[in-house]
């Protein structure tokens, strides 16, 4: 029997448009991959426009770790290398065939293999990049060991989608991923599931795992939470993490010898007429997904959920690590003494408005944060959102300032910008506290490399 680990501290925010469990086939034509997508990299092309490819072949490498590959989801041609300031990659397009046509990496018997054969297949195959570690969440070095592997089989963001349904019928493809998995620790490998939401049998018969429990408000997904309950990270630790439903493309890779990006995306928000679950391959483009499907109006559309997605364009691709799009309103207006009006339909997490008592009403909520910058003060609100024994405020301030020894005391390593996301909407100060962790966080990976 698993540990259940209970999360206290959290905050669940519930928004209309949650996806029915309705899964349809998106023909997308266009695929795309996003550096940006990758913590640190630096992408160096492989292909011009117009090449042909299959699944699988590569699309450029990583300048600094040139062993890592960054392959095509699908057979086709290259459309287009989108370039940004100073020549910047932003997205390498590649317009579908409609055949599927993969390059051939060979089947394995996994019980056979030893872990640098396991290694090198990944990496040929470009399947290596859904491994990241650790701290900084980049991609996870594979010249590291180390100490255990983590899967995530729930999510807990707002209108986050069933993993239960991206793995149902596919036991013996996430088996076979979880077997490669663990050659490739000299830990145990950490599958965590939720009491509550997980059902699936795919995730609780799982073979040569550890299974743990969770319960709680989110942050209770968040990777963070679950190496701080299980197997707490310190200073020159490594820790690797994979998602659920990419488990699946590294047991396709050992089962076929191909690379597989199939994988569900759930379209989800207040702004979407039909929310529902989509099957189709990585980097997928969002247009006919959203074709006829939304309201009017100016929305903001999202890959990934409401707190830590990236704003992506209404002919945009689905980003690399992402399983759902959202679509919200759009939060361009002021409002006028909005403070004094009731707030029926206003969240908050204190009892500021008289919508605390519905605790479970579903809310229409957009991006308007409701006031400017102001002083980054002491509030004491950040503890009752963060479920970590840090101080979520001293650590902040000490990025500001790049204290790195005491960013390094206060225990930056523990954590990524996700687990500030619930901070940054109780926020007062309106500050974007993702973006400085983020900047700590990189601050941090080049002093220590």
């Amino acid at each position: 029997m698993s540990t259940i680990y209970s999360i206290k501290k959290g905050l669940d925010i519930k928004l209309l448009g949650g996806a029915e469990k309705t899964v349809v086939d998106l023909n997308s034509r266009l695929f795309a991959l996003r550096p940006d997508d990758f913590v640190g990299c630096f992408p160096k092309m492989l292909v011009k426009v117009g090449d042909e490819v299959k699944a699988g072949t590569p699309l450029f490498f990583d300048k600094y770790r040139d062993e890592i590959y960054f392959t095509s989801p699908v057979s086709g041609k290259v459309l287009d290398i989108r370039r940004g300031e100073k020549r910047k990659i932003l997205e390498v397009v590649v317009e579908s065939d409609g055949k599927n046509e993969s390059l051939d990496f060979g089947k394995s018997d996994i019980a056979s293999l030893k872990r640098e054969d396991v290694v090198e297949k990944m990496l040929k195959s470009g399947v290596w990049p859904v491994l990241r570690q650790r701290p900084y969440s980049t991609i996870a070095k594979s010249v590291d060991v180390p100490k255990a592997i983590f899967v995530s089989a729930f999510d807990s963001a707002p209108l986050a989608p069933d993993f239960d349904l991206f793995l149902h019928g596919y036991g013996k493809e996430f088996q076979a991923g979880l077997d490669a998995l663990t050659k490739l620790t000299s830990g145990k490998v950490h599958l965590n599931v939720h009491k509550k939401k997980t059902l699936s049998k795919e995730f609780l018969e799982a073979k040569n795992v550890q299974i743990n429990t969770f319960q709680g408000p989110h942050p209770s997904g968040n990777v963070s939470v679950h190496i701080s309950r299980i197997d707490p990270l310190n200073k020159g630790e490594v820790v690797w993490y994979i998602s659920a439903q990419d488990v699946l493309t590294v047991g396709r890779l050992f089962l076929t010898g191909q690379y597989d990006s199939s994988c569900m995306v759930a379209l989800t928000g207040s702004e979407v007429k039909n929310p529902r679950y989509y099957k189709t391959r990585k980097g997928a483009s969002v247009t006919h997904m959203l074709q006829d499907n939304v309201k009017e109006g100016n929305l903001r559309y999202i890959s990934g959920n409401v707190l830590t997605g990236s704003v992506i364009e209404k002919d945009g691709f689905v980003g690399f690590y992402n399983s759902h799009v959202t679509v919200i309103p759009e939060g361009d207006y002021y409002e006028f003494m909005g403070w004094l009006a009731p707030g029926f339909s206003k969240f908050s997490i204190s009892k500021t408005f008289p919508s605390f008592l519905f605790p479970n009403k579903k809310y229409r909520l957009d991006s308007n944060v409701h006031g400017g910058p102001r002083a980054f003060v002491a509030t004491g609100i950040f503890e009752k959102v963060f479920p970590f024994d840090i101080y979520p405020m001293q650590l902040i301030k000490a990025i500001m300032v790049q204290d790195i020894d005491l960013m390094e005391n206060l225990g930056i390593y523990e954590v990524d910008e996700e687990d500030f996301a619930l901070c940054e909407v109780v926020d007062v100060s309106k500050t974007e506290i993702q973006k400085v962790v983020r900047e700590g966080l990189d601050l941090m990976r080049k002093e220590m490399s």
